[in-house]
């Protein structure tokens, strides 16, 4: 059996305890700590911290997440790290809040209602929680997934909010050669069972926040988008909302009518499409406006007070990272910045 050590962070002066055969960040999850956390996959450094004191190992991970230098210096990456005494660990990134505020991790069995097809590439999946019968989340968070008959998971944001506690949705890009993704076209059907667990992730909305929230998602980042628009729907927000969402053609889009039913209570909403390769070639055919361009050229032709707003970013790798270093150019508060990276296109 492994050995316990104890783990203390700072400054935030929280304790917990640790098995040497269990990964930092997931046995804060166990306790209820919400470490700052994104691909849990040590590729995105959201979890990076710094060693004060013990003795601390990682599995493998990415060097474009944490260098050979820095991990000279004492710096982990929580996702991959393993305690072999007792540690103290400097956190570089929190939210106060956050930190023992966050709803607890679950393991869900749950039975599939629908599939169905959004676009050429998107699927909806809706899953029904069977045992037990309620799944609780944060808007903005998301879950892995269990790929039936092996030990792997893929994780996936959900689009829906705790208005429906039973019933959840996500929005699944499908990839040449996806391990979980192909089984939406053959492998698996309605009434199958798949197990859950979550949920993760800190794209979520602050309490007592006020400041405009805008918005910037791509492909299948439009799930936990959706989640926080149908969130600010139902707690009635007063907070001004602008979604800039990026696609490649008119043909790429979905949920656009979900998206106006919920803006029209919403406060000061626009609901802007990018589109990248094509206009429509009758725009009076669609139910919006088009803009042309990558989704970040938009947003900074149309965002010129942006470091006065919140920006929650969720889309393909490169979107992100476009969006990231655009934030930093109009010199936005990191502290104003929220993400889930998903790091691997065969992530599907």
């Amino acid at each position: 059996m492994a050995d316990n050590h104890r783990i203390s962070f700072e400054p935030v002066g929280i304790e917990m305890e640790v098995g040497e055969d269990e990964k930092i960040l997931d046995a804060a999850f166990r306790q209820g700590i919400h470490l700052m956390h994104g691909c849990r996959e040590g590729q995105c450094s959201a979890c990076k911290s710094f060693v004060l004191e013990g003795d601390i190992q990682m599995e493998r991970y990415s060097t474009f997440a944490c260098n050979d230098a820095e991990v000279d210096e004492g710096y982990v990456l929580l996702c991959r790290a393993h305690a072999f005494s007792d540690c103290t660990i400097e956190l570089l990134n929190f939210d106060e809040d956050e930190l023992l505020g966050g709803v607890a991790i679950q393991n869900v069995r749950t039975r599939i209602t629908a599939i169905e097809p959004m676009t050429r590439d998107i699927v909806s999946l809706r899953l029904r929680a069977v045992e037990p019968e309620t799944y609780e989340f944060k808007p903005g968070q998301y879950a892995d997934l269990g790929i039936p008959g092996t030990t792997e998971h893929r994780s996936f944001s959900m689009a829906t909010t705790q208005s429906t506690p039973g019933e959840v949705e996500f929005l699944i890009k499908k990839y040449p050669g996806g391990r979980f993704s192909a089984l939406l076209e053959d492998g698996l059907q309605v009434d199958d069972e798949l197990h859950l667990t979550g949920p993760y992730g800190s794209f979520t909305l602050k309490e007592g926040h006020v400041l405009p929230v805008v918005c910037i998602g791509g492909g299948a980042g439009m799930a936990p988008i959706l989640s926080l628009l149908r969130h600010l729907h139902e707690t009635e927000s007063t907070r001004p909302v602008r979604f800039y969402y990026g696609a490649r053609t008119a043909e790429d889009l979905f949920y656009v009518d979900v998206i106006k039913a919920l803006g029209e209570k919403l406060t000061g909403f626009e609901f802007v499409v990018c589109l990248s390769e094509s206009l429509p070639e009758d725009p009076a055919a669609y139910d919006f406006e088009a803009h042309a361009g990558n989704v970040t050229e938009v947003v900074e032709r149309r965002e010129a007070n942006i470091t006065k707003c919140e920006v929650y970013l969720c889309g393909p790798p490169p979107m992100v990272d476009a969006a990231l270093d655009l934030l930093d150019r109009q010199g936005v508060p990191k502290d104003q910045v929220f993400y889930d990276k998903f790091t691997s296109p065969t992530a599907g």
